[in-house]
């Protein structure tokens, strides 16, 4: 396994400790009231065991530790509450919800404006493209914060391998579409598959990453298995779970939380401290962990490997 570590450095009181999301469900309960909770994106953290004794049960630990040796948070809180609005809106029960979920036999289809199509399985991606972990920070649109070891590949590896023609500008991003076994995707009120989106310039940096595990474990089906993509500067419900296709297009394509309410959530989704969300304040978060708010960093703090792709933009109109 190659470590590689993208982030910029986290401050040792940044990384979420266990034993510090019991006062958890009062903050989700506090944002539910005051923001209407209908329309948040996809991102979530975790449970303990002490808050949820059905999910007491150890799960994978690691040594990984940040760019100054501070360690991450706990697997179980990252995998026991989850915002997957395909299995359900209750982030409480989706782990339950997913446990029968099939992640195998799993293809992903890559096309569109390329010159070498291909469809991959899940097996052949993880030997074509050596897994890297990388320690990457996440903001939600829902003004929380944590770290998050992942593992994985780097987008841009797979992109160079199809060969994007000139035509392409934009990456496409489609979950699966599996009702069946998503019961949440029966709902008549988001516009199935999930899908989402990059310009190609963004999806070729070498930040953005297609992440296959945690700790040293396959991805578990509340996040995103058995392939989902991590776009660290961009608000959570950018990366998108459990990805079937990727298709290079010329035109921007249309994504699930733009078109719901394009007004609150934007194409880029850049974390943007200076664009207020409709509902609430973008300015400062609340890093699970910690009882007071903190600053939010412009791009989550990786403007300096991001923010040149954005020269000349207005991202106060381009949120």
């Amino acid at each position: 396994m190659t470590h590689l570590y993208k982030s910029v450095p986290i401050r040792s009181y940044e990384i979420t400790p266990r034993d510090a999301y019991l006062s958890r469900r009062d903050f989700m309960k506090a944002a539910t009231i005051a923001g209407g909770a209908a329309l948040l994106a996809a991102c979530a953290p975790a449970p303990t065991a002490e808050e949820n004794p059905q999910n007491a049960e150890s799960g994978p630990t690691s040594s990984a530790t940040d760019e100054l040796g501070d360690p991450v948070n706990s697997y179980e809180d990252i995998t026991n509450y989850n915002n997957y609005y395909e299995f359900t809106v209750n982030k409480q029960q989706v782990a339950d919800m997913a446990q029968g979920f099939t992640v195998s036999p799993w293809t992903v289809e890559v096309g569109g404006l390329v010159n070498n199509p291909k469809t991959f399985g899940i097996e052949d991606l993880l030997k074509l493209f050596p897994q890297e972990e990388r320690i990457y920070r996440l903001r939600c649109v829902e003004a929380w914060s944590m770290v998050i070891p992942w593992e994985g590949f780097a987008l841009a590896s797979l992109l160079e391998m199809v060969e994007p023609t000139s035509d392409a500008k934009y990456v496409r991003f489609e979950t699966v579409h599996r009702p069946e076994e998503m019961p949440g995707q029966k709902s008549p009120f988001y516009p199935w598959p999930y899908q989402e989106g990059l310009r190609l310039d963004e999806a070729m940096n070498e930040l953005a990453f297609l992440a296959t595990g945690l700790y040293g474990e396959p991805n578990v089906p509340q996040n995103g298995a058995p392939i989902r993509l991590v776009v660290p500067w961009k608000y959570g419900f950018k990366s998108i779970k459990s990805i079937v296709k990727i298709e290079l297009v010329s035109e921007m394509p249309a994504t699930l939380w733009n078109d719901i309410a394009s007004n609150e959530y934007g194409f880029y989704a850049n974390v943007n401290p200076a664009v207020d969300h409709p509902r609430w304040s973008q300015a400062s978060e609340r890093r699970i962990g910690e009882l007071s708010r903190r600053a939010t960093l412009p791009f989550n703090g990786y403007g300096e490997q991001v923010a040149a792709l954005y020269d000349g933009m207005d991202l106060s109109v381009d949120y």
